[in-house]
């Protein structure tokens, strides 16, 4: 990676939606090339997808939550069973595998404490058995998301 694909990044990581006639200007490289070299950032997995933050709040969902669940010693089929469950769940806005005390972490979202309460009984009791441990908190506000400095 170069200064020309640093700065790249950096400038979508903004606008993800930029325009390649403004991008290519501020690298300073034609069109096509920079094109290219968005194609092999994406292509490398640097650039692993390309979208919008949707702040939920905005959109009605009043409380964010980050949840952090210990697992019982589980097998990779009930692991990969509790994953694609939260990976489907419409609430779910962020999940991750995580190593050290908790093994999986997902942020959840909630038009109200009503929702948010049937949502951590739910998915505790539909995974009761490999529920070791669950460590929830509510989020207040998003300060950065996805932004790294080159």
């Amino acid at each position: 990676m170069d200064a020309k694909d640093k700065k790249l990044l950096e400038l979508l990581q903004k606008n993800g939606r930029e325009s390649l006639t403004n991008l290519s200007k501020a690298v300073k490289l034609s069109i096509d090339a920079t094109n290219k070299r968005i194609k092999k950032l994406h292509e490398a997995g640097i650039i692993h997808r390309f979208g919008i933050f949707i702040n939920p709040k905005a959109m009605g969902y009043d409380l964010v939550a980050t949840v952090q669940i210990k697992l019982n010693n589980i097998s990779e089929e009930e692991l990969n069973r509790l994953i694609s469950y939260l990976k489907a769940h419409k609430n779910v806005i962020e999940l991750i595998t995580l190593l050290g005390e908790y093994d999986v972490a997902c942020v959840l979202i909630a038009k109200n404490t009503e929702e948010m309460d049937s949502l951590f009984r739910e998915i505790r009791q539909k995974f009761k058995s490999l529920i070791a441990g669950w460590r929830s908190e509510i989020n207040l506000k998003v300060h950065k998301f996805e932004e790294y400095s080159f």
